[in-house]
């Protein structure tokens, strides 16, 4: 099942975009925990604990335990980070709030295995990937780490579908069908244009004729004596 991280913040006393400017200017990111049919609850956090989670990747699939100094430790997904559109610095952060016995939507990355041996990437196929995440509705504590779509028989033109996910671990897709997650395409066969062979002058030969002056003037007519 999917790690649940613990993330320490501390508690802000009011909202709007001066108190939120004003805990910037401190060097920390203002954020709120939102949900679950009770009120909102306003934190800060150190930016470097925010970005360490964007490097890991997949941070909207994880579930973190953002413990509030002086108050409650709330149970929550990671939504939305809001980034300044120059210095690319997180300036603020959304966690929603998980209920208890709440099914969750949430993303879960897919892995492709036997990619060594599939019969159609071995006959020069390639694996097209159409979605790398598949968002699904899960129980909080039923969250996978991941999926995988075994390739130890696709060939050339078969689409690997959600009905193909090995362990689905009791979720359900968002999207109400039996969609394509990748699919083994043709290889794209490249044709290369022959040289154009150019043949040199032969010597003495193929010269272009001299231009012709300019034509002589009429004679003048002899005067009548």
């Amino acid at each position: 099942m999917v790690q649940t991280i613990r993330i320490e913040a501390a508690a802000r006393e009011r909202a709007g975009k001066g108190a939120a400017r004003a805990t910037r200017r401190e060097g920390l990111v203002p954020g709120v925990v939102y949900g679950a049919k009770r009120e909102a609850t306003l934190i800060q956090l150190d930016p470097r604990v925010i970005m360490k989670e964007m490097n890991k990747g997949a941070w909207q699939s994880h579930i973190y335990e953002v413990v509030v100094a002086g108050g409650p430790t709330e149970t929550a997904l990671m939504r939305e980070i809001q980034f300044h559109p120059v210095s690319d610095r997180p300036v603020h952060i959304d966690f929603q709030r998980l209920a208890p016995g709440a099914r969750i939507r949430i993303k879960v990355p897919v892995a492709f295995l036997n990619e060594d041996t599939a019969p159609g990437l071995k006959a020069g196929g390639v694996l097209n990937v159409v979605r790398r995440e598949l968002e699904v509705f899960a129980e909080p504590d039923q969250v996978p780490e991941r999926f995988t779509i075994d390739l130890a028989d696709a060939n050339i033109g078969d689409s690997l579908r959600w009905s193909a996910v090995a362990d689905k671990f009791g979720t359900k897709a968002v999207i109400d069908r039996d969609f394509v997650v990748a699919t083994i395409a043709a290889p794209v066969v490249e044709e290369v244009a022959a040289p154009v062979v150019v043949a040199a002058p032969v010597k003495g030969k193929g010269k272009a004729p001299a231009k012709a002056g300019p034509a002589p003037a009429a004679a003048a007519p002899a005067k009548k004596k």
